[in-house]
């Protein structure tokens, strides 16, 4: 009975039996499956692995130029941009702090003191600077100025002799603009009444020098003339 049963089974034309013969292609399919999970657990092959290398070498070379301008921009912004905000404020300092040995009271009416060298030269009598208070060799904070005039200059392309400063890549004062790569300028202006002064001090680097392009910084700050002023035009502080 049993060997018909099986002879039945293997029989294809017996009608019921067709669902359970297809025995082989299960058996192919389960085949493949492990074959399939055997390839994927086996890792990369050396070739795969220098594609995928290629690829990436592709990507990162393309996005080269952006890593370059984003460390440009981060230059010039960080450390050169710190450098020349804090020269601006040296020079600052150094000017409304001109009140004393040369001069008288505040130092408002300073046209001698020579700011360009360090230390400044405060002497014109004894031959430290060649300021004179009168024009062309006027320094410091410009002197017994008229109203509403100006002395100095700050635009880059027109320097004013004893008005601008050149520095190395450390901050160090040059005799010239040969080797500079930060340049100080300034300018002071009167009002109306020549009792209030505006300094202007714009400090800046040399564009050929830094990547990314020239960076400044300008500061303006006003000085008040403390009355009574014995240099003080006539009438400009009540008596």
């Amino acid at each position: 009975m049993a060997e018909q049963i099986t002879s039945m089974l293997n029989d294809r034309s017996v009608p019921g039996c067709r669902s359970q013969l297809p025995r082989r292609p299960r058996i192919e399919q389960a085949e493949r499956r492990l074959r399939d999970c055997a390839r994927s657990e086996r890792g990369s092959s050396l070739i795969e692995t220098l594609v995928a290398a290629a690829i990436l070498i592709i990507v990162v070379v393309g996005l080269l130029p952006v890593f370059i301008l984003a460390a440009q921009a981060t230059y010039s912004q960080g450390d050169v941009a710190t450098r020349v905000t804090e020269y601006a404020q040296d020079k600052m300092e150094q000017l409304l702090s001109l009140n004393k040995d040369n001069i008288i009271f505040d130092g408002f009416d300073d046209g001698t003191t020579d700011t360009t060298v360090f230390p400044a030269a405060v002497s014109a009598e004894g031959g430290t600077t060649s300021c004179t208070g009168t024009a062309p060799n006027i320094c410091g904070l410009g002197g017994p100025m008229a109203a509403s005039s100006t002395i100095g200059s700050i635009p880059p392309a027109a320097p004013v002799t004893y008005f601008v400063d050149y520095l190395d890549t450390n901050g160090n004062l040059l005799t010239s603009s040969t080797g500079a790569y930060y340049t100080r300028q300034w300018q002071v202006s009167t009002d109306s009444t020549s009792n209030l002064k505006t300094i202007t001090v714009v400090a800046s680097s040399i564009s050929a020098g830094v990547k990314g392009g020239a960076v400044s910084m300008t500061l303006v700050t006003v000085k008040v003339r403390n009355c009574p002023d014995q240099l003080a035009p006539a009438g400009s502080c009540p008596s």
